[in-house]
């Protein structure tokens, strides 16, 4: 139980901004932080088949994907319905419509760009959506695109409302190779880059005592 000296638990979350300004459009806190998270990271190596030193060459930061599973559940607010009415009403919905109206293009534009196809526009492009930040910590706020999205709605209310469901996500991390210096974005995952390269540095060189030896062979 927390009391009065108990750390403020932070909750994970994305962050939905505007891709030109910056602004915050949307805060989406995880209703509980999941107990795991999985992150893989692909090396962008150069092809094999030049020189010798092609093998050490880089061509950009890894391909990252972080992996999760997040719960949604509605039935300590249900036990005081009058304080809760939103979800008395329609239960979970409204979270999960949050989470799920980040991968559908805007309806208006949807409904203009119909328009436009009507008056026999040649070319219409495509949506553009608000840039999605993923948040797990302050040492960890990246720029992410949604590549997997499931959801399992596991009860319901009377009127069949979810009231409890599992969100599971799979983010690809957006480096500066797909957003560009220049880009907020971009800016906010160089900020993430770094920090990294600051927190390996902070363990210093190591020796090779550590793994055994006295000189390299």
């Amino acid at each position: 139980m927390s009391g009065p000296l108990s750390p403020r638990l932070l909750r994970g979350g994305l962050i939905l901004i505007d891709p030109s300004s910056g602004a915050v459009q949307r805060v989406i806190a995880l209703q509980y932080n999941p107990d795991s998270l999985s992150r893989t990271l692909q090396p962008q190596a150069v092809e094999p088949g030049g020189t010798f030193s092609e093998a050490l060459r880089l061509k950009g930061p890894p391909a990252e994907t972080i992996k999760l599973d997040a719960e949604i559940d509605a039935t300590d607010q249900l036990e005081f319905p009058d304080q809760h009415p939103a979800v008395r009403s329609t239960g979970i919905h409204a979270p999960l419509a949050a989470l799920e109206t980040i991968v559908y293009p805007d309806s208006g534009t949807l409904i203009r760009n119909n328009q436009l196809a009507s008056l026999g526009t040649l070319e219409i492009a495509p949506t553009v959506a608000p840039l999605t930040l993923f948040v797990w910590s302050r040492e960890r706020v990246v720029p992410v695109r949604i590549t997997e999205f499931s959801i399992t709605e596991e009860a319901f209310d009377a009127s069949l409302n979810p009231i409890r469901a599992k969100v599971s996500l799979a983010l690809r991390v957006l480096h500066v190779g797909d957003l560009g210096f220049g880009d907020k974005g971009g800016h906010l995952y160089m900020v993430y880059h770094q920090r990294k390269e600051r927190l390996a540095t902070s363990l210093g060189a190591g020796s090779l005592s550590a793994v055994g030896l006295g000189s390299l062979p």
